[in-house]
């Protein structure tokens, strides 16, 4: 009798334990799909969270170094923050839109962001020069201070606003150099007639002391100054002009650049699209724009004086300081410009009233620290024979 009964229900436990073995594999299953995957490679998107695929323009060639290294750092960042679920392919000037269309191009939606330098607007938005740099103004360390904690970010997104376009700072230069001549420069009356490319306030700065202002994208200034389109041209510095082998058409490098103390740049987000991303995406962007602020910067410091001493020992590039009677000149001219701009556009008053304020509150514990280290430094340099 138990033996027909075991025989009877043996199928049916065996069916019963193999139901159990499929339930138990399924559940794991589940549980396992349910949990983010990285792979070896890289970030991937939370399963079932939503994607993002966005387009950055940018007034710079492709991977060109320091300033159009920074959106790339911008992008990556944000890549592994999110986990993959932003994704930003950047694109060089003109393989979407020209250089000089970035702004437009995002604010339309065309791209979802930008990178590039504010002054290049001051034909659409004459106060949006004080975004990138102002003669004989702020350095990058200083311009960093007014637009995190001085009030400058948040009139920056005032002026942007109507534009349906979200300003942050996407890196700095630190001091520029003055640029690169075709002839010494012995005075003031020496800038008269010459032809300069020079952009934002300095440019006005520039054609109001006598000489002539071309404005003109990095890309092409290496074929102006070969061609004699500008006798002279500033670009960034030694990093940067090295790239561009602008030591291959002139021999005169100029310092230190009035025009640049600390060159900001930015990003410039579609002010629409990145309102409707998810708070903690909002987030994970302005702290890697922060970031990639901060990166920008520091390899243009640890880059220029390497680059800087290529042209010189290697290329017979001439390094000469622009003589005081020239800045003098300079200096008076940047105060009538500026004057006249802020007379004409309350909104330029505002930003400027701002700026000034700030560089009145700085200067002074800047004048006892930065500038008195910097100047014992080369004392004590030079007395040990560095």
């Amino acid at each position: 009798m138990n033996k027909t009964l075991e025989s009877r229900f043996m199928p049916v436990l065996v069916l019963l334990l193999l139901a159990a073995l499929v339930l138990v594999m399924g559940l794991w299953v589940m549980d396992h799909s349910a949990r983010p995957q990285v792979a070896s490679g890289g970030p991937q998107a939370v399963a079932g969270a939503p994607q993002y695929e966005w387009k950055l323009v940018t007034t710079w060639p492709k991977n060109f170094p320091g300033l159009g290294k920074g959106p790339e750092t911008f992008a990556k960042y944000v890549e592994e923050a999110s986990n993959g679920r932003i994704k930003i392919r950047v694109y060089g000037a003109g393989e979407i839109v020209p250089a000089f269309e970035v702004f437009d191009a995002v604010s339309q939606g065309t791209a979802e962001m930008g990178h590039g330098a504010s002054y290049y607007w001051k034909g659409k938005l004459p106060a949006s020069v004080f975004f990138t740099a102002v003669p004989f103004g702020l350095t990058a360390q200083e311009i960093n201070a007014w637009f995190h904690y001085g009030g400058g970010l948040e009139l920056w997104q005032e002026l942007y606003a109507p534009f349906d376009l979200l300003p942050m700072a996407g890196g700095n230069s630190g001091v520029q150099m003055l640029g690169w001549f075709n002839r010494e420069i012995n005075s003031a009356d020496d800038l008269k007639g010459l032809k300069m490319r020079i952009p934002g306030l300095a440019g006005e700065v520039f054609t109001r002391a006598g000489g002539t202002t071309v404005t003109l994208p990095g890309a092409e200034i290496y074929t102006s100054l070969q061609t004699g389109v500008v006798d002279a041209a500033e670009f960034v510095g030694p990093y940067n002009d090295l790239a561009l082998g602008l030591h291959q058409v002139t021999e005169n490098y100029y310092y230190p650049g009035f025009q640049e103390p600390g060159a900001a740049l930015e990003l410039i987000f579609h002010k629409p699209t990145f309102e409707a991303l998810p708070a903690d995406l909002q987030a994970i962007l302005r702290v890697a724009a922060r970031a990639s602020n901060q990166d920008m910067l520091d390899d243009f410091t640890a880059n220029n004086n390497r680059s800087l001493k290529e042209l010189v020992d290697n290329h017979g590039v001439k390094l000469k300081r622009m003589p005081d009677e020239v800045f003098i000149a300079l200096h008076q001219a940047y105060q009538e410009v500026v004057s006249e701009l802020i007379a004409k556009d309350p909104m330029a008053a505002k930003i400027h009233a701002s700026l000034e304020a700030f560089s009145d509150d700085v200067r002074p514990y800047h004048a006892i620290s930065e500038q008195a280290y910097i100047n014992m430094r080369q004392v004590v340099m030079d007395a040990a024979g560095k």
